[in-house]
């Protein structure tokens, strides 16, 4: 279900599209608006039903926020950063992930973190003039996220 650009080589794009499980559930919705619907017309409530399916589903993938690292810039979501500005790439998984999640997380930390998705990658910020400490993100694939920020930075 994640969208990885290979055709690049200096460049990575992830979109951390919902798990199967939120994208069946908001399919859901369709029977659902159907049958509010079939009392007045069957082929009304059919269309309807379909276009609810669709268009939640249809609104779930394309509204996932996307991970970028190109042109010496780390993009996640609507936020970027110079890689010049970061640190070292921290990758976490399993029990450290889920505390980089949860308890690890400060207040000055910038973070997009999907459910679903286990992968997270930290980024320590080194600018002095920037409030945030560090990124804090999802990715399915944190090892190629980070070495791709590691990348842009030894490039430039």
């Amino acid at each position: 279900m994640h969208n990885i650009d290979r055709t690049a080589a200096s460049s990575y794009r992830e979109r951390l599209s919902p798990s199967l499980w939120l994208l069946v559930s908001a399919a859901v919705c369709a029977p659902m608006a159907a049958v509010t619907f079939s009392p007045i017309d069957t082929t009304l409530a059919l269309v309807v039903g379909l276009a609810v399916g669709v268009g939640l589903v249809s609104a779930l993938i394309l509204a996932a926020p996307v991970v970028s690292v190109s042109d010496g810039v780390l993009r996640v979501g609507r936020a970027h950063i110079p890689v010049d500005g970061l640190g070292e790439p921290e990758i976490l998984a399993g029990e450290a992930a889920r505390s980089a999640r949860g308890g690890e997380l400060r207040r000055d930390d910038w973070h997009l973190i999907r459910g679903g998705i286990d992968g997270v990658v930290r980024v320590p910020v080194t600018d002095d003039d920037d409030p945030t400490a560090r990124w804090v993100f999802s990715s399915r694939t944190p090892e190629r996220v980070a070495a791709m920020i590691t990348r842009a930075q030894r490039g430039r």
